[in-house]
């Protein structure tokens, strides 16, 4: 394949990624667009986690591992533990290069993750959601996590797509009733099959069943449970069903789509765009799907003629450790973020 893939580009960036003025930025093009050599790309990980975002966010954590305050950290938005976590990942953040990642890690799971595999926004009650599963899930993973305690949490969110042996009741720890698991138990809240959310009057929400899907992206083929699989080839169903592009499936609000489909954004954060889409079901291994074809279209549309993309969403109503850019100017995560999506492509189709 080469770099054969850019003669579809209107103009190849990859020079603007790999400036030394963003050592975070660069690092990430160096090993997934540029693919160097592996001494040149430990060199600039090592940059990227002494300057730039990972810096920053890592340099705001507490020794004990957790962001602003103690516990399953879901508040305060985008600088809590959760949020903290997800933009580490998203920056290419790694636990074999630095050790605060790990201790974070670490905390995280020991404060947030219940005995039945829910990530829980605020400990205690052992319910979650979707959207939360799957974002630290996927965070966790990319990070270089190895917990075991992963495994029972990829089984829970399989078991909430499809509602295969779900309880209907759990106690704190995220336990059904069983013999010698102790009560009291509630009624368990409500959420799945089908990516089905309370907030969303019990309907699909698209946007945390793309999380679902980019968590499920991140599991190795062989650690892949026959109730993950079958999650997945609903995940596939849901979205590859209609047209992506068109957000032709059930959005986060009811009724018409919402727009924010069509603004890419970084960080992702709790939302999502069709640009993820894309993210998501490249890296699951259907680049060269036909039913992706449109948007993978509208990707390339949205490049100007120095061959950048714009950020085109950022949430102002929290505040971020770090600022990622500023909205409708060129921007370099936006830009990695769809240059590695049709590099992808390029090799599914290759291969295929």
């Amino acid at each position: 394949m080469q770099q054969n893939w850019k003669k579809l580009l209107k103009a190849d960036p990859t020079d603007w990624l790999l400036e030394e003025s963003d050592p975070g930025v660069r690092y990430l093009a160096l090993r997934d667009i540029v693919d160097a050599d592996e001494k040149e790309v430990k060199a600039a990980r090592r940059k990227a986690h002494r300057e730039g975002p990972i810096a920053v966010i890592l340099d705001n954590m507490n020794p004990e591992g957790y962001w602003v305050k103690p516990g399953p950290g879901y508040g305060p938005k985008c600088l809590s533990i959760v949020w903290s976590l997800i933009s580490l990942a998203e920056l290419g953040a790694s636990i074999e290069e630095d050790k605060r990642v790990g201790t974070a890690c670490a905390y995280y799971l020991s404060h947030a993750l219940a005995k039945g595999g829910q990530f829980t926004p605020a400990g205690g009650a052992a319910s979650t959601a979707d959207c939360l599963q799957g974002n630290m899930l996927l965070s966790l993973m990319d990070l270089g996590c190895k917990d075991k305690r992963l495994d029972i949490a990829y089984d829970w969110m399989g078991r909430t797509v499809t509602y295969k042996d779900m309880p209907r009741k759990i106690n704190r720890d995220g336990l059904a009733p069983a013999e010698g698991v102790p009560g009291p138990f509630r009624y368990l809240d409500r959420f799945g099959p089908l990516f089905a959310c309370r907030t969303n009057s019990d309907l699909p929400c698209s946007w945390a069943a793309l999380k679902v899907m980019m968590a499920f992206s991140r599991l190795p083929v062989e650690r892949r449970t026959d109730l993950i699989k079958r999650a997945i080839d609903i995940g596939v169903d849901f979205f590859l069903t209609g047209d992506p592009s068109k957000a032709e499936f059930p959005g986060h609000r009811i009724g018409t789509p919402d727009p924010r489909w069509w603004q890419f954004r970084f960080p992702s954060f709790w939302g999502a765009d069709i640009l993820q889409i894309a993210e998501a079901f490249t890296a699951l291994g259907y680049g060269a799907d036909p039913r992706l074809a449109n948007t993978l279209d509208l990707i390339r549309k949205k490049q100007d003629d120095n061959g950048r993309w714009p950020l085109e969403f950022v949430d102002n109503s929290h505040k971020m450790w770090v600022k990622y850019g500023t909205m409708g100017k060129p921007n370099k995560w936006v830009t990695l973020r769809a240059m590695r999506v049709l590099k992808r492509t390029a090799k599914d189709k290759t291969e295929k």
